[in-house]
C-alpha cells in the first residue's frame, strides 16, 4: 500500500467536522469510510440513540464472533475551521483527528480492504462514531448486541507502543446534609460545609496530588457546590463531584475504600463508574504483535499503560481482550494536532504483519 493512497483518505476523512454536534457530517465520515473499505462485503449497522455505527465483514449478516477487530472510531473533539483543511509540513500530516484517530483510522481501514478476503479467520473492521464522548452508542451498543472479538485494536494514539492498561473512571458526588442558621450563631446550626472540607481532608490524605506522572489511583476535585447564597447563614448543604481515574488493580475495592475514608454523615453518591482498562502482557496476540513490530522495526514495541481510556474498556468489561495500538504524533485535542507520516506507512506494515501472522498461528 503506497503513502500516497494512505494520506489520501486520511485527508478526505480529516476534512470532515464530525463531532458530535455535527451529525449530517457523522452520516458523511462514516459513508466515506465505508466505501474506502471495499466492495462485496458484508455491512452490519447499528444504530443507538441516533448514534450509527458499522462492523464490516465477509460473514454472513449478523455474525457477531471474530478472530481480530480493528476499531476505529471517525468522531472528533471540535477543532477551529483550519484544522479541517489538512495539510503537509516537514513529514507531518496535520488537521484535527490526524493523530485522534482519522490517520490511523485510515490504515486501519485499507489493511482491512487488502486482507480481509484472502485471511482463513473472521476479521472484522469496527467504525464507531461516539468515542470521543465515551463510546455507549457506538462500540458498547454493538457488544451489548453480541459483537465478540479474541482480540480488538483499536488504533489510538500510542506511539507504537502497545497500550495494555488504562485507568477506569468514577465521577461521584460528595454530599453533606447540615443544619441552616444565622452566621452570628453558629452554634444553632451544622455547617455543610465544614463536613464537607472533613470529608475532603481525609480523601486527600490518602490520595495526594501527585506532583509528576505516576501509575496511581488519583483523585480530583472538580466542582464543590451549595445552596446557600447568602454569607450570613450557616450552610444546610453542600456537594463536591470528584474525579476518580483508578488503576486495574483497585477496580473491585475502590468505592469501598472512598466510602469508609469518609465521615458517617458523608454520602458517596457515584454517578459514572466506568471499569479500567487491561490485557494481560502475556496474551498470545500481543507477542504476535510485538514479533510483528519486530519484524518491521527491527525492535519489539514496547509495553505501555496510559491514564485516558478507550472502547477497549468495553470489549474488557465482557471479557474480550484488546489493546490499543497506533502511530507516533503529537497534541492530542490540541490546535497543533499532526500524525508523522513515515510512522503511519511502518503502522500499516506493521499491521499487515500482524494480521498475516494470526493467519498463519490460527
Amino acid at each position: 500500500m503506497s503513502i500516497s493512497k494512505i494520506l489520501d483518505l486520511s485527508k478526505k476523512l480529516i476534512s470532515i467536522p464530525s463531532t458530535k454536534e455535527h451529525p449530517e457530517e457523522i452520516k458523511k465520515v462514516l459513508t466515506l469510510a465505508e466505501k474506502a473499505a471495499g466492495t462485496r462485503l458484508t455491512v452490519d449497522r447499528f444504530k443507538k440513540n441516533g448514534v450509527p455505527s458499522l462492523l464490516i465483514h465477509t460473514q454472513k449478516p449478523g455474525t457477531k464472533k471474530f478472530k481480530i477487530i480493528l476499531d476505529a472510531h471517525l468522531d472528533v473533539v471540535p477543532g477551529k475551521e483550519y484544522q479541517y483543511k489538512p495539510y503537509e509540513k516537514n513529514g507531518r500530516l496535520y488537521g484535527r483527528g490526524a493523530y485522534d484517530m482519522k490517520a490511523p483510522g485510515a490504515v486501519e481501514i485499507l489493511v482491512f480492504k487488502e486482507l480481509v478476503k484472502t485471511l482463513k479467520y473472521p476479521l472484522a473492521l469496527q467504525l464507531v462514531t461516539d468515542e470521543e464522548i465515551g463510546g455507549f452508542n457506538g462500540a458498547k451498543h454493538q457488544i451489548d448486541e453480541g459483537v465478540r472479538a479474541d482480540f480488538t485494536i483499536a488504533g489510538e494514539s500510542t506511539e507504537l507502543g502497545i497500550k495494555n492498561a488504562a485507568k477506569g473512571i468514577i465521577w461521584a458526588n460528595i454530599k453533606a446534609q447540615g443544619k441552616a442558621a444565622h452566621g452570628a450563631y453558629l452554634w444553632q446550626g451544622k455547617s455543610a460545609i465544614w463536613m464537607i472540607q472533613r470529608a475532603l481532608n481525609a480523601l486527600e490524605t490518602q490520595f495526594p496530588e501527585p506532583k509528576k506522572e505516576v501509575w496511581k489511583t488519583t483523585i480530583n476535585v472538580s466542582k464543590i457546590n451549595s445552596t446557600n447564597a447568602t454569607y450570613n447563614k450557616v450552610a444546610e448543604d453542600c456537594t463536591a463531584g470528584i474525579d476518580v481515574r483508578f488503576i486495574p488493580e483497585d477496580t473491585k475495592t475502590i468505592v469501598g475504600k472512598i466510602r469508609k475514608l469518609l465521615p458517617k454523615d458523608v454520602e458517596l453518591e457515584v454517578m459514572v463508574n466506568e471499569p479500567a482498562q487491561f490485557t494481560p502482557e502475556s496474551n498470545r496476540y500481543i507477542e504476535l504483535l510485538k514479533n510483528a513490530s519486530k519484524e518491521i522495526t527491527g525492535k519489539m514495541a514496547e509495553i505501555i499503560v496510559k491514564h485516558g481510556g478507550s472502547d477497549i474498556r468495553h470489549f474488557n468489561r465482557v471479557g474480550c481482550e484488546g489493546v490499543e495500538y497506533g502511530p507516533h504524533g503529537h497534541g492530542i485535542h490540541t490546535d497543533d494536532e499532526w500524525i508523522d507520516i513515515k510512522s503511519l506507512e511502518t503502522y500499516y506494515r506493521i499491521l499487515k504483519a500482524f494480521l498475516l501472522s494470526v493467519d498463519k498461528d490460527a
